[in-house]
């Protein structure tokens, strides 16, 4: 079967590629090797999303009597909260399905390998194999948990992301290791749900990759929710044989050992690359990254790659801008390289972080002499209001030109409110220009432009 374009892997990279193909008159298909929608959708973004909104009803919960309300004999069912999140993410893979058949992309069940001369194999279930080529070939397998040499995975006391999310019962006690997106957002959930959780990070910050100030509003949030955290240290080897897990933790003043039930492995990720053929058709591999130009063209001619198998931010909304802009350039459409410095990361913990740009200690190495602005939710109306004081934004211009470096935020819902900076930077905005944009007030995002009127003199509620 000859096609116009085949992608391999159907995650966030994947579909979002498949139907923008489409669009573009191109005849798809996709190869899947287990559901549609990939780690994001079936075991990754969607269903921790709804495990977190689980977490936070039950926050609220306890916390009634601070609204003014009563309730009696409140408690969770654990079993309850997963099957929730499992619903959740089998209705959003169904959606894919439906988006497949509505833009008329031929979904092939099985593992894809590339070969020379554009072609795939695709082995089904029963280990048949059916050849398909096309004209063009996209790489957007996607990546999956890594595992450390000492800290090996057997999927049941020493588990990665997904077994988290559907564990039959709940752990008593749990160690973290690695204080990413992943390891946080869990070690909020299982706190959350009454589990002792330890969190176990081997550089000085929790959330390392965010700005300091940032980092330290997150540290304080999690201890005082009453997860112990472990900065500065490293999880040296793991005991399984009892009936929990030793595990021996490294820190500054000396060995520790803890124990638990169950220990999470969330230290970074593994692209897919195994067995799909890379090396038969020759594509060049650095450091577990196919290596790609700012169109995502290998080496080799026809033969792309996207997602979390190249360099850059392993997020959904990056794979799926990488396709857009990879098939928009084949179909020859005029489409511009993917600015990499203006990407959003948010982290689904509670307190929210979401940010994008340069951190302060980022725009002070790179030479620039800057304006620092911060607004505390502490003095925003809607924040006291809700419930939700905790956090602040920040922002971060260049003092001569008045260009926004970066904006970084910590608080309740600021994942929602992150955009308007990426929009902003987008734009190529001025400091003065978000201060003259005028906000609606009482919300969260009306601190945005407070923590500019900061970062300019100009604030008026501090």
């Amino acid at each position: 079967m000859k096609y116009d374009v085949i992608i391999i892997g159907s995650g966030p990279g994947g579909y979002v590629t498949a139907i923008r193909a489409s669009q573009l008159g191109f005849k798809v298909a996709v190869v899947e090797k287990e559901n549609l929608g990939g780690i994001c959708l079936n075991w990754g973004c969607i269903p921790t999303k709804a495990l977190l909104k689980s977490a936070q009803v039950y926050d609220y919960l306890k916390h009634v009597d601070e609204y003014g309300l009563k309730a009696d004999a409140i408690d969770k069912d654990f079993e309850a909260v997963i099957k929730r999140s499992r619903n959740v993410a089998e209705g959003m893979s169904k959606g894919v399905q439906f988006l497949m058949k509505k833009n008329k992309i031929d979904v092939i069940d099985g593992f894809g390998k590339i070969k020379t001369g554009k072609k795939v194999d695709v082995t089904d279930t029963d280990g048949k194999v059916t050849e398909y080529s096309a004209d063009h070939i996209i790489i957007a397998t996607g990546a999956r948990s890594r595992e450390l040499p000492n800290l090996p995975q057997d999927g049941k006391k020493v588990i990665g992301y997904r077994q988290a999310m559907t564990l039959p019962k709940q752990p008593k006690k749990l160690i973290v290791v690695g204080s990413g997106a992943i390891g946080v957002e869990f070690a909020h959930f299982y706190n959350s749900m009454g589990t002792e959780v330890t969190i176990v990070e081997f550089l000085p910050n929790l959330v390392p990759l965010e700005d300091v100030d940032v980092s330290k509003q997150f540290e304080r949030s999690f201890k005082k929710s009453g997860i112990k955290v472990m900065t500065n240290s490293s999880v040296e080897s793991v005991d399984t044989s009892g009936k929990g897990v030793k595990a021996v933790v490294k820190t500054k003043s000396g060995e520790e050992i803890l124990e638990a039930d169950v220990i999470l492995s969330a230290v970074g990720i593994k692209s897919n690359l195994e067995g799909i053929g890379l090396e038969d058709v020759g594509i060049v591999v650095d450091r577990d990254k196919i290596l790609v130009n700012d169109f995502y063209q290998t080496n080799i001619p026809g033969y792309y790659a996207i997602g979390d198998v190249v360099p850059g931010p392993a997020l959904a909304h990056v794979a799926s801008a990488e396709g857009i802009t990879c098939v928009e350039k084949i179909a020859g459409i005029h489409t511009e390289a993917i600015d990499y410095g203006n990407i959003p990361g948010c982290t689904y913990a509670t307190p929210e972080i979401a940010s994008v740009g340069l951190t302060e200690s980022q725009a002070k190495e790179q030479g620039f002499e800057i304006k620092v602005g911060k607004f505390p939710f502490s003095a925003s109306g809607k924040a006291k209001a809700a419930g939700t004081p905790d956090g602040f934004v920040k922002v971060i211009f260049d003092a001569k030109y008045g260009e926004w470096l970066g904006c970084h935020m910590i608080g309740a819902g600021v994942t929602d409110m992150i955009a308007e900076a990426v929009l902003g930077r987008k734009l190529e905005t001025t400091g003065h220009a978000v201060l003259k944009t005028i906000h609606p007030h009482p919300t969260m995002s009306e601190a945005v432009m407070e923590a500019v009127a900061d970062a300019y003199g100009e604030v008026i509620h501090l």
